[in-house]
């Protein structure tokens, strides 16, 4: 029963990890509207980013200094600002499916959201509910990567114009915050 209760309760984290809006999210939208597997590239990346900040966080729990997170603010906030021109002018850096992985990890490894998510939320699920919890969460992202790109391309056909504004808008917001955020702790 333990682990039917894990598992649900990772499915749920994970959900709640991948599924909020934001620039990660707006780049899938926007190239779920070529394809879905397009799309669920970009997530695949995002999710080997989680992956990757699940085994730092495991192992150097205590350690992840705090001046590093500045830095990818303003890296992650001029990438983010790059996206949002590339999606607006939709010219993405890379048409092709492993491209759209590349960018899907690179922006979830820039990304101070999964970062802090990973350095708050991250660190309390794996004290408080063990590693057990980890196959369910991933099953969670997995869930999303796959639903939300059908989803898009399914009725984004239709609203590709409107995909493309919304995700430029959230990107821009993203950059611009992210930018905000790094210059004003640097200071």
């Amino acid at each position: 029963m333990n682990f039917l209760l894990y598992l649900g309760l990772g499915i749920i984290l994970g959900l709640s990890m991948a599924a909020p809006p934001g620039p990660i999210n707006a780049m899938i939208a926007n190239e779920s509207t070529k394809s879905w597997l397009h799309g669920s590239s970009v997530g695949a990346g995002a999710m080997t980013a989680d992956l990757i900040f699940f085994v730092i966080t495991y192992f150097i729990q205590e350690y992840i200094p705090n001046y590093i997170v500045k830095i990818l603010y303003i890296i992650g906030g001029a990438f983010m600002l790059y996206l949002a021109y590339l999606t607006f002018k939709s010219k993405m850096p890379s048409r092709s499916v492993s491209g759209n992985y590349f960018i899907g990890l690179s922006m979830g490894l820039m990304n101070p959201y999964q970062i802090s998510w990973w350095i708050s939320v991250g660190i309390s699920m794996i004290k408080s509910l063990s590693i057990s919890i980890i196959p369910g969460f991933f099953m969670g992202i997995v869930i999303w990567v796959i639903v939300f790109p059908k989803a898009i391309n399914i009725l984004g056909n239709k609203y590709v114009k409107y995909i493309k504004i919304i995700s430029t808008i959230i990107l821009l917001i993203f950059g611009i915050y992210l930018l905000y955020e790094g210059i004003s702790n640097v200071v």
